[in-house]
């Protein structure tokens, strides 16, 4: 199945923001309104360290994936991290997040982008699964640690 898909913008944001909500709550993510506007309104306004693809139709989105955009040496070059990635319950399960995935992650690629991260729950196989049909490798040596600025 195929995904519509595109970039969101400013005008996007009372679309996303309640998926942003609904993800936040589905992954347990404590987070209030302001929160979650502080977050991605810069992206949405054309931020250079990342952006926000809306899946499903332009006017009633069923899910989003918010790219950040650095730079790796190890790899060689710019990446970018799958920083959330949601699609609402009803539409899970028919190819349309793997075609998200996929059209995003060629974009990315068609603009130099050389690798694309993200993290999973160790204990969720059946992300770890998706995610590994579409050509992502466990990092085993590796974990991800973070600092609050």
């Amino acid at each position: 199945m195929s995904a519509d898909l595109h970039r969101a913008g400013p005008g996007d944001l009372h679309r996303l923001l309640p998926l942003v909500a609904a993800y936040h709550e589905f992954e347990g993510v404590r987070s209030t309104v302001a929160q979650r506007r502080r977050g991605v309104e810069p992206l949405l306004a054309g931020s250079p360290l990342g952006e926000v693809w809306l899946i499903g139709p332009a006017d009633a989105p069923v899910g989003y994936l918010a790219i950040g955009l650095g730079w790796s040496i190890e790899f060689g070059g710019p990446d970018a991290f799958v920083d959330e990635f949601f699609l609402v319950e009803e539409v899970r399960g028919k190819g349309m997040g793997g075609a998200a995935l996929d059209a995003v992650a060629d974009r990315l690629g068609r603009r130099g982008i050389v690798a694309l991260h993200l993290e999973v729950a160790r204990e969720n196989g059946a992300a770890r699964a998706f995610y590994a049909r579409r050509g992502f490798e466990p990092r085993d040596r590796y974990m991800l640690m973070s600092r609050r600025l």
